[in-house]
């Protein structure tokens, strides 16, 4: 299904591991967006990324870090 106002637009998902964040990744990336993923769980998270590009979503990736690891590489 593709919907026409959101097909080929960028959307950021955080917490798309699971959840709601999840389901809103595959939906809007059936829809046609290219979706953006942030997540701390990486294996879930590759799980998800394997699932949408073999059905052929586009999709980028990065992880988030939380405040405390940031504040050690600084």
């Amino acid at each position: 299904m593709r919907t026409p106002n959101i097909a080929d637009k960028v959307v950021v998902i955080t917490g798309a591991s699971s959840g709601i964040g999840e389901s809103t990744a595959r939906f809007l990336a059936g829809s046609g967006a290219k979706v953006v993923l942030g997540a701390r769980r990486t294996d879930r998270i590759d799980a998800l990324v394997k699932d949408i590009t073999a059905k052929g979503g586009p999709l980028s990736v990065f992880r988030l870090m939380s405040q405390s690891a940031m504040r050690w590489k600084l």
